[in-house]
């Protein structure tokens, strides 16, 4: 048994246009690089926990979920809001902006903290620029906050003329922990960033705007002027969920796709067996196109994949192509793959499996494998460039030869109670 090509597990280099799988059989330490792309710049988590602007062509390599790190990949996406980081440009109504010496979420020192006017009745808000928006599409809004006298700020996408376009609101409140709508994602330091989609009825301009509510939780009032919250970090996409934080100056800014593949040649895989292993994450339980993770011959003809099926909610799709036919073809659904999970497939003729989280889900006793020298190449994507996948990546393996069933369990179940259920989410309950 040989693991000819690892990636992550704690061990992560890059540089521009590169990320580093390596070998390390013997005791010798061979490279192996997946070629990288992204032509803007983005922001990460890092290991201080704070979010960093990384340059273009530069793996992202973050830390919010785990002391370990990911590869994190994702999609195009545009940020709406001009100004987003410190919100120079939004307009506030009965309301103050004022900078105070606070910790932001990206380590900066001064803060937004949006107040109530005193003597003023009503409603007290924020609202960026107009923003385009378009009929039938879903947006996502988000913004990180952090608790001043008030805990509790509503937020909501809306006409410039503050009227409903089918969005919704949120009423996020810090005492509680417990929105009405929408996700509340604890930070560090205190702050939150609270993240809203909704579906648009009419194409138009918007805003985005914030209402501070007072200590016992109203949303009218007469201020006193003792009503404040912190913000940081505004943005509008038109996306199924939150992003990775886009920063803007005085224009909107997109933040281009990712790509990473081409690791690995003839001699790293085993025509014949292997096993594929992935532990991570999708960002998405759905989307269109299917997103691929893929060892082939750089074309559509030989490859194994495994995909999620954008059709069907958290589904996973396992199969082999060999010479344009398919020999293997299963596919199994999850609790959540927008959670971390342990995976496998095993290929052999005649001997296929999957294992997930230490459990074997799929069988197949019928299938050919490939023809020597045929597989060259591991690529996040379905094998020639497209369908590219979209997520967080804790670990990438490929072993040439298969495994025993024991080693498949160990290798895809956790080592502790308390990593299980941190990694899929689950909420310990205490007896007694």
């Amino acid at each position: 048994m040989a693991q000819t090509l690892k990636f992550g597990n704690g061990n992560f280099a890059t540089k521009a246009g590169s990320t580093l799988c390596y070998d390390d059989q013997n005791g010798n330490f061979k490279p192996i690089p997946m070629d990288f792309t992204r032509a803007s710049t983005a922001t990460r988590v890092n290991k201080e926990g704070l979010i960093e602007v990384v340059k273009s062509n530069v793996p992202r390599i973050d830390y919010t979920d785990t002391s370990d790190g990911v590869l994190l990949l994702e999609d195009e996406a545009t940020n709406l809001v001009k100004n987003s980081y410190l919100l120079d440009t939004f307009g506030f109504g009965r309301s103050t902006r004022t900078l105070v010496d606070e910790i932001n979420p990206d380590g900066t020192t001064q803060s937004v903290l949006m107040s109530a006017t005193s003597g003023t009745s009503g409603t007290h808000r924020a609202y960026s620029d107009d923003m385009s928006v378009t009929s039938g599409t879903e947006y996502t809004i988000s913004i990180y906050i952090k608790k001043g006298t008030s805990a509790k700020l509503e937020m909501t996408l809306l006409s410039n003329v503050e009227n409903g376009i089918g969005f919704g609101n949120m009423i996020i409140d810090l005492d509680n922990m417990n929105p009405d709508n929408g996700i509340l994602e604890n930070f560090n330091n205190d702050w939150y960033r609270a993240q809203l989609k909704g579906t648009v009825n009419s194409t138009t301009t918007a805003k985005m705007f914030l209402y501070v509510y007072n200590e016992t939780g109203d949303r009218t009032y007469t201020a006193d002027g003792s009503e404040n919250i912190h913000l940081f970090g505004a943005q509008v996409e038109s996306n199924s969920f939150a992003t990775s934080l886009i920063k803007t100056g005085n224009d909107i800014v997109t933040r281009v796709a990712e790509t990473a593949s081409g690791a690995g040649n003839s001699e790293v895989f085993n025509d014949s067996e292997g096993v594929l292993m992935f532990e991570g994450s999708f960002l998405s339980k759905t989307s269109s196109p299917n997103q691929r993770i893929a060892i082939s011959d750089g074309t559509t003809s030989n490859r194994i994949l495994i995909q999620n099926v954008g059709s069907s909610s958290n589904r996973l799709q396992f199969y082999t192509i060999v010479n344009n036919a398919t020999s293997t073809d299963f596919y199994t659904d999850l609790s959540d793959i927008t959670l971390f999970n342990k995976i496998v497939f095993k290929y052999k003729i005649n001997n296929f499996s999957v294992w997930i989280n230490g459990f074997e889900v799929l069988t197949d006793t019928s299938g050919i494998t490939f023809p020597n020298g045929t597989l060259t190449e591991l690529a996040f994507d379905g094998g020639d460039g497209s369908n590219d996948f979209y997520g967080k990546t804790k670990e990438l393996g490929y072993y040439n030869t298969i495994l025993t069933d024991l080693e498949l369990e160990t290798l895809t179940s956790y080592r502790s109670w308390e990593s299980m259920v941190n990694e899929l989410n689950l909420n310990i309950i205490y007896n007694g």
